[in-house]
């Protein structure tokens, strides 16, 4: 296999390790298995191998508290490697092995959970990272047949606080996604669609060292609502006087995400336009103001709904803050139902929003959380509205 692009370093990899084995120590754990479909909240997979699982093909992992990990991914009937010492693709993997099994054929979803049993014989008891998402018969038959035990709760305790190299990697993230939106500033203008705009946007990230991602966002006449929407819905052709609200929401070097959003105006933008976005950065403001570590996230949550009644403004029904890393959306979430309190070294997304018909007001940052609370906004994009 080639080399992946940006690998993680071995001394980050060793250290991941060394925080499940512990979890696994504190468990009385044999193996600890997961599985992902996709790298946009897929992390568990890639935060031990440093690997995504891709389009849709599930990509299983078993890690072992005295051995190297096994991988069981898309390949041909029989696939059985040992794969080359000095790989970055399979650090720390003893087998990888390999069959055609595809979740929209039922009756070969079956395929990866026998293999998955054939490598865990000798094992008693087994950990399990988020088995509520795995294939039900993958759950089932470790329940049957395993003294199976969720530690997600620990994992993601450990995986939410970031190392100094993650840290590192979150910075360059948060520079590319600037120079993202930087570039398409000088790309939009009437004549264009806002699939032409994603898809520039899309081609600077993979130029600047981007994996994967999504864009999101629909132009709008002022007065109407310019609002969030993935590729299928962006048809629109814009016009001059019109706005656009765009979501950047890539991973940078490493595979880490963090998200940004800003409005642009191709001519002037309307005072409510204006004031509205003011009212989502005042939030945005007040949000920070509260994160600092031992924070519960449900207090926040419910003082920025107290905040915006306040002002006539309607509250959070979805999720409008959350930590981010190797999944677009990870925990703690800045939501009534999370028990995560927040913590050091943690990275979070914050983007309050409304939309009262006649705009879609949004903004979005990522920020660290440090010792004395949120430090400077990791994205150097100015907040304001952009007339262009």
């Amino acid at each position: 296999m080639p080399d992946t692009n940006s690998p993680i370093s071995d001394k980050e990899l060793e250290r991941r390790w060394t925080i499940a084995r512990q979890i696994m120590a504190d468990h009385g754990l044999d193996a600890l298995v997961m599985q992902a479909r996709e790298d946009w909240i897929g992390g568990y997979v890639r935060w031990f191998t440093d690997v995504p699982a891709n389009n849709g093909y599930p990509r299983t992992v078993v890690f072992f508290a005295d051995r190297p990990m096994v991988v069981i991914e898309m390949g041909a009937f029989g696939t059985d490697r040992r794969p080359q010492a000095g790989n970055k693709s399979t650090r720390g993997v003893g087998q990888v092995l390999g069959t055609p099994s595809f979740h929209s054929i039922h009756y070969t979803i079956r395929y990866d959970t026998e293999l998955l049993l054939g490598c865990l014989q000798g094992c008693k008891r087994v950990g399990a990272l988020a088995p509520a998402a795995m294939p039900y018969s993958m759950t089932a038959a470790l329940m049957t047949q395993f003294d199976l035990f969720d530690v997600t709760e620990a994992l993601d305790a450990a995986k939410a606080i970031k190392s100094p190299e993650e840290i590192a990697l979150i910075h360059q993230c948060a520079a590319l996604q600037d120079q993202v939106f930087a570039e398409v500033c000088d790309f939009i203008r009437p004549g264009v669609s806002d699939r032409d705009i994603t898809s520039f946007a899309e081609a600077v990230g993979r130029r600047l060292g981007s994996d994967q991602g999504i864009h999101l966002g629909l132009s709008a006449p002022m007065g109407s609502a310019s609002r969030f929407a993935p590729r299928h819905f962006q048809t629109r052709e814009l016009r001059a006087g019109d706005h656009m609200s765009l979501l950047i929401e890539v991973s940078g070097p490493g595979g880490l995400y963090l998200e940004i959003a800003r409005t642009m105006v191709l001519g002037t933008a309307d005072d409510h336009l204006l004031g509205a976005f003011e009212q989502v950065k005042a939030a945005q403001d007040h949000t920070l103001s509260l994160m600092h570590p031992g924070a519960a996230p449900a207090q926040i949550s419910a003082a920025h709904d107290a905040w915006m009644r306040a002002r006539g403004l309607p509250p959070e029904t979805r999720l409008y803050a959350h930590g981010q890393g190797y999944e677009m959306v990870e925990r703690p979430l800045i939501r009534h139902d999370e028990t995560m309190p927040l913590a050091e070294g943690m990275c979070l997304a914050v983007h309050p929003g409304f939309d009262d018909g006649r705009v879609f007001a949004v903004i979005c940052d990522n920020y660290m959380i440090e010792a004395e609370g949120p430090s400077a906004c990791l994205h150097r994009t100015e907040k304001k509205i952009f007339e262009l």
